[in-house]
């Protein structure tokens, strides 16, 4: 039995960040009953060097649609960084899945032997093929900053779960 490019990836990127939104609803509503400016949540961190909660929603979005984007073999769309409270956020996520919806699946096909090269022509600049990028490059760094989101938020007290984490409510 085989699998899609298209089914080991969006739906998978779809999954998550809905239980990424399920998150921040999470936080947003213990932010309010604590009397916690949303900020403050918002801009934690697990350790001065990592980037705070805002930035880790903002990056695990950039990888849901530059993953699909290149795979399907579409320009990656452009989103500035500007988010700053929850209401952003959430719009961030459902622009993201707005895009991963709308891609076609057969746009898939044939991706798993695509090159993919990330920095063309800098010193930094990778090659993989489809399936080597979406395995060991664009899912573990979609999950390292879902999980860190998740983290920040247990972290500073939000009741939040592995069910929370996984999407299912």
């Amino acid at each position: 039995m085989s699998i899609s490019m298209y089914d080991a990836s969006v739906p998978v990127f779809r999954q998550m960040l809905g239980a990424m939104a399920g998150l921040l609803e999470k936080a947003e509503a213990y932010s309010t009953e604590k009397k916690i400016d949303g900020s403050v949540l918002l801009q934690s961190r697990l350790f001065p060097d990592m980037f705070p909660l805002v930035r880790q929603v903002q990056i695990a979005c950039d990888f849901a649609k530059s993953v699909p984007a290149r795979l399907a073999d579409v320009e990656v769309p452009a989103y500035d960084d500007t988010e700053q409270d929850f209401a952003e956020l959430h719009a961030r996520i459902a622009r993201t899945l707005a895009f991963i919806d709308g891609l076609d699946p057969l746009l898939f096909e044939g991706s798993h032997e695509r090159e993919i090269v990330l920095r063309p022509g800098t010193p930094k600049e990778r090659r993989f093929t489809g399936t080597a990028y979406l395995l060991h490059y664009g899912l573990p760094q979609f999950y390292f900053h879902v999980t860190t989101a998740y983290a920040l938020l247990r972290h500073n007290g939000v009741a939040v779960g592995k069910l929370d984490f996984m999407g299912v409510r």
